[in-house]
Protein backbone atom coordinates (compact mmCIF):
# COMPACT_ATOMS: atom_id res chain seq x y z
CA UNK A 1 0.00 0.00 0.00
CA UNK A 2 1.26 3.11 -0.89
CA UNK A 3 2.16 5.62 1.52
CA UNK A 4 -0.56 8.53 2.75
CA UNK A 5 0.10 11.80 1.11
CA UNK A 6 0.81 14.45 3.85
CA UNK A 7 0.42 18.14 3.01
CA UNK A 8 -0.20 20.53 5.92
CA UNK A 9 0.29 23.55 3.69
CA UNK A 10 -3.25 22.26 1.38
CA UNK A 11 -5.23 21.52 4.64
CA UNK A 12 -4.19 25.42 5.77
CA UNK A 13 -5.28 26.53 2.03
CA UNK A 14 -8.56 24.22 2.48
CA UNK A 15 -9.76 25.91 5.66
CA UNK A 16 -9.60 29.44 3.98
CA UNK A 17 -12.31 28.92 1.84
CA UNK A 18 -15.76 28.71 2.61
CA UNK A 19 -17.97 26.17 3.53
CA UNK A 20 -19.14 23.49 1.08
CA UNK A 21 -22.47 23.51 1.92
CA UNK A 22 -22.50 27.17 1.68
CA UNK A 23 -20.96 27.83 -1.42
CA UNK A 24 -23.71 25.41 -2.87
CA UNK A 25 -26.21 27.64 -2.06
CA UNK A 26 -27.20 27.35 1.58
CA UNK A 27 -26.91 29.64 4.47
CA UNK A 28 -27.19 27.79 7.47
CA UNK A 29 -22.99 27.25 8.04
CA UNK A 30 -21.93 27.73 11.87
CA UNK A 31 -18.53 27.27 13.19
CA UNK A 32 -14.84 27.61 11.94
CA UNK A 33 -14.28 25.43 8.69
CA UNK A 34 -12.24 22.57 9.02
CA UNK A 35 -10.76 20.44 6.18
CA UNK A 36 -13.02 17.20 6.17
CA UNK A 37 -10.94 14.20 4.65
CA UNK A 38 -12.79 11.94 2.28
CA UNK A 39 -14.22 8.91 3.64
CA UNK A 40 -14.79 8.18 0.28
CA UNK A 41 -12.14 9.00 -1.69
CA UNK A 42 -10.80 8.47 -4.96
CA UNK A 43 -7.68 7.24 -4.96
CA UNK A 44 -9.20 4.51 -1.98
CA UNK A 45 -7.25 5.02 0.42
CA UNK A 46 -9.27 4.76 2.93
CA UNK A 47 -9.98 1.91 5.62
CA UNK A 48 -10.17 1.31 9.30
CA UNK A 49 -7.78 3.68 11.28
CA UNK A 50 -6.86 5.20 8.24
CA UNK A 51 -7.43 8.63 7.19
CA UNK A 52 -7.55 9.30 3.20
CA UNK A 53 -4.70 11.21 1.71
CA UNK A 54 -5.06 15.25 2.48
CA UNK A 55 -4.90 16.14 -1.00
CA UNK A 56 -8.11 14.57 -0.84
CA UNK A 57 -10.60 16.71 1.48
CA UNK A 58 -13.15 19.61 1.31
CA UNK A 59 -13.90 22.63 3.17
CA UNK A 60 -17.01 22.00 5.76
CA UNK A 61 -18.32 24.41 8.65
CA UNK A 62 -18.36 22.87 12.21
CA UNK A 63 -22.24 22.28 11.92
CA UNK A 64 -22.25 20.36 8.21
CA UNK A 65 -18.66 18.39 9.36
CA UNK A 66 -20.15 17.63 12.87
CA UNK A 67 -24.00 16.28 10.77
CA UNK A 68 -22.04 14.36 8.11
CA UNK A 69 -20.09 12.19 10.55
CA UNK A 70 -23.58 11.92 12.98
CA UNK A 71 -25.90 11.85 11.02
CA UNK A 72 -24.86 10.67 7.74
CA UNK A 73 -22.05 8.52 8.07
CA UNK A 74 -20.65 8.96 4.52
CA UNK A 75 -20.49 11.87 1.91
CA UNK A 76 -23.00 10.24 -0.45
CA UNK A 77 -25.70 10.46 2.18
CA UNK A 78 -25.14 13.95 2.97
CA UNK A 79 -24.61 15.62 -0.60
CA UNK A 80 -27.56 13.61 -1.98
CA UNK A 81 -29.25 15.27 1.38
CA UNK A 82 -28.61 18.59 -0.35
CA UNK A 83 -29.30 17.90 -3.38
CA UNK A 84 -25.95 16.97 -5.06
CA UNK A 85 -24.42 14.55 -6.97
CA UNK A 86 -23.03 11.24 -4.83
CA UNK A 87 -19.26 12.60 -5.93
CA UNK A 88 -19.64 16.07 -5.73
CA UNK A 89 -16.82 15.49 -2.77
CA UNK A 90 -14.59 13.96 -4.85
CA UNK A 91 -14.74 16.72 -7.73
CA UNK A 92 -14.69 19.13 -5.00
CA UNK A 93 -11.56 18.08 -3.93
CA UNK A 94 -10.11 17.34 -6.73
CA UNK A 95 -10.97 20.45 -8.49
CA UNK A 96 -9.45 22.65 -4.68
CA UNK A 97 -6.09 20.33 -5.07
CA UNK A 98 -5.22 21.58 -8.77
CA UNK A 99 -5.93 25.34 -7.33
CA UNK A 100 -3.76 24.85 -4.53
CA UNK A 101 -0.90 23.73 -6.71
CA UNK A 102 -1.19 26.41 -8.60
CA UNK A 103 -1.38 29.09 -6.64
CA UNK A 104 1.79 27.56 -4.25
CA UNK A 105 3.80 27.38 -7.49
CA UNK A 106 3.13 31.03 -8.38
CA UNK A 107 3.65 32.60 -4.90
CA UNK A 108 0.19 33.23 -4.03
CA UNK A 109 -0.30 36.09 -6.76
CA UNK A 110 -3.36 34.99 -8.45
CA UNK A 111 -6.41 37.51 -7.91
CA UNK A 112 -8.73 35.37 -6.26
Amino acid sequence: MAKRIVDKKHLAYVRTLPCFIQRAGFLSCNGLIQAHHLLKPVSGYRGWGLKSHDTECIPLCQFHHAQLHTKYGNEFKFFEHYGMPKDAGQKYAEAIYKRSIYIDECDNDLPF
